[in-house]
């Protein structure tokens, strides 16, 4: 999978995209991720991405003309791969305070494409018709607003990245997980490690020492039992 990331603050990706599983993936080429400084496609010497908003309001709006040739740049039309590969699924993803939400599920059908591009709102958002002519749908993390679109494509990177076979080693877990259907999410139950007996002493003849247990039945080597009560927790 490639996945292009248009932003106006790619140095924000440094740390994400060069760190644990994401670098492994990369390097193993498994998945292909660049950043974009928008401000690549602009054409006055102050590289301006953004204007006053038609109608009057507070803030900037980023406008289109850059997005617009952003877009079209990073499809594969205008690349050596399109050649190789015409019928290669795109899906263009803006991300947007009053998007859809993202879940799993989303999660699962974004991984059916060959290229992912994302494109980062910033200020007070960007020109509606970026999203009713470039992007293919609007995306949110959730029912709260950030101060751009990076963060968002970050979570959204990740959830469907790990999803590729040979980014999470132990795949097993993750056919376990909750939200990723019905089945998955009854298989999700708490979880508990060593030390059996977590102790900690009171400093004061007051104050109450700490000693928290691993639930017994979690010790008793019974797995009919541990299924069950896993099962009792999870309703």
């Amino acid at each position: 999978m490639k996945i292009d990331i248009i932003t106006i603050f790619p140095n924000l990706f440094s740390g994400f995209l060069s760190e644990s599983l994401l670098a492994r993936a990369q390097a193993k080429k498994l998945i292909t991720i660049k950043t974009h400084n928008l401000r690549r496609w602009t054409n006055d010497k102050h590289k301006t991405v953004d204007d006053r908003p038609y109608g009057g309001g507070a803030g900037m709006v980023l406008k289109i003309e850059p997005i617009f040739k952003a877009v079209q740049f990073l499809k594969p039309a205008n690349s050596k791969s399109q050649k190789t590969n015409p019928k290669q699924k795109i899906r263009v993803v803006l991300l947007s305070a009053k998007g859809k939400t993202f879940t799993q599920k989303d999660a699962r059908r974004l991984l059916k494409y060959d290229q992912l591009i994302f494109i980062c709102g910033r200020y007070e958002g960007v020109d509606e018709r970026v999203a009713e002519y470039i992007a293919d749908e609007e995306m949110s993390i959730g029912n709260y607003v950030l101060f751009g679109g990076e963060v968002a494509s970050m979570v959204i990177i990740e959830a469907v990245s790990r999803l590729i076979p040979g980014v999470v080693q132990k795949e097993e877990s993750i056919k376990n997980e909750s939200f990723s259907d019905k089945e998955a999410q009854e298989k999700e139950h708490v979880q508990y490690t060593r030390p059996e007996i977590f102790e900690l002493r009171a400093k004061s003849l007051k104050a109450k020492a700490i000693k928290w247990r691993v639930p017994k039945v979690l010790l008793s080597g019974n797995h009919k039992k541990i299924e069950e009560w896993r099962r009792l927790q999870g309703e």
